[in-house]
């Protein structure tokens, strides 16, 4: 049973990058299109709740291969995730902290 219910979260973790994933590339197409509607970019301190070494790792990578966003680094001292965010908004930090964290604690603890 427990292996049904890690393919059943792996497989939901896939789903949502997949879905992420195509939200950022549209917002990237429309700021290559339109390049004036990036309002601020910015560096940001994402405060990590996943505490293995994979599941930081994996928490990073998601966040990277998702267009306009880039991890850059790892503070374990502070459990703090430094990314570059494209078009920061109010909710950047909780957005990817919403999308990704919890899966990838049901995944890999």
């Amino acid at each position: 049973m427990k292996l049904l219910t890690l393919m059943r979260d792996w497989l939901i973790l896939m789903g949502v990058f997949a879905r992420e994933l195509a939200k950022s590339v549209v917002d990237v197409v429309r700021t290559v299109l339109n390049p004036g509607r990036v309002r601020h970019s910015a560096i940001v301190a994402v405060p990590l709740t996943v505490s293995s070494d994979a599941g930081i790792a994996l928490f990073a990578n998601l966040i990277t291969l998702t267009p306009g966003t880039t991890s850059l680094f790892v503070d374990r001292q502070s459990r703090l995730l430094y990314v570059h965010v494209m078009n920061l908004s109010d909710s950047s930090v909780s957005d990817m902290k919403a999308a990704f964290e919890p899966r990838v604690i049901a995944v890999l603890p």
